[in-house]
């Protein structure tokens, strides 16, 4: 059962040593996703999901003037529980919490007039339930450009089974490569770190519900071909395929939150 994770503050030389190592290990079979994100589940208390998705944009615009990038929001529609996912880019972990960087959030944080300490506080009466994941994944400027003028995002996550964490990232691949292959938008693809229990989780985008619903259009003849030269047996046999490799799968689709 999936519970609740509380993120307590680590020395950047531990998570220093052990980031690299298992972002290198979860991808040996290709090159390792090297940045470091935050990715930030919310479930607004009762009433409270307006109030929950403005202080969500103010944090968002607090940590672009303390020099980080902006994140990714995305307001549930259809899926999971949650209300908000909120992916926020981190470079890496000792650099985030090197001094430099956190002198600067503390800096924008005391032009706003509050401590820095007390920012991540003001959610605490507006969320009943959270969970953070911390993942490896492509560049700040390649999730820029999936997300730009996309209207509708969707994230797929998945629990591996017991050894088939390495084929779980190759299937997303595979995937992606199905995908491209019969004329439909790729995913990004990111592996866990630390933090909550998903090992994979894939970011893909649409302009709107209608391009979502356009893999309709494509005739069978060229999904199979398509899957048949991404390495699967046709295209019925792509998610079969992916539940061999495992244990729990959600998908969560929502627009995404303009800031």
């Amino acid at each position: 059962m999936r519970r609740p994770i509380t993120v307590f503050c680590l020395t950047a030389a531990i998570l220093a040593a052990a980031g690299p190592a298992a972002a290198q290990s979860a991808t040996a079979a290709a090159a390792a996703p090297q940045t470091l994100y935050r990715l930030q589940m919310l479930q607004a208390a009762p009433g409270r999901l307006l109030e929950l998705i403005d202080v969500v944009k103010k944090h968002a615009a607090l940590a672009v003037s303390g020099s980080e990038a902006a994140p990714v929001i995305m307001r549930h529609s259809q899926g999971d529980h949650w209300d908000l996912a909120v992916l926020w880019p981190m470079d890496d972990w000792a650099t985030y919490y090197s001094q430099p960087r956190i002198a600067k959030r503390e800096a924008a944080a005391k032009a706003s007039g509050r401590a820095l300490a007390d920012v991540e506080r003001e959610l605490d009466p507006l969320v009943s339930w959270h969970e953070d994941l911390y993942m490896r994944g492509p560049s700040v400027e390649a999730l820029r450009a999936h997300v730009k003028d996309m209207g509708l995002l969707h994230y797929e996550m998945m629990q591996a089974l017991p050894g088939k964490r390495e084929a779980l990232i190759e299937e997303r691949r595979m995937e992606n490569a199905f995908n491209r292959n019969r004329g439909r938008s790729e995913t990004l693809i990111f592996v866990r770190e630390a933090g909550s229990d998903w090992d994979v989780v894939t970011l893909g985008v649409y302009r709107n519900w209608t391009q979502y619903a356009e893999s309709d259009l494509v005739s069978k003849e060229t999904s199979d071909e398509a899957a048949r030269k991404a390495g699967f047996t046709g295209a019925d046999g792509v998610g079969p395929y992916m539940r061999t490799l495992i244990s729990t799968h959600r998908d969560t689709l929502g627009p995404q939150v303009k800031q």
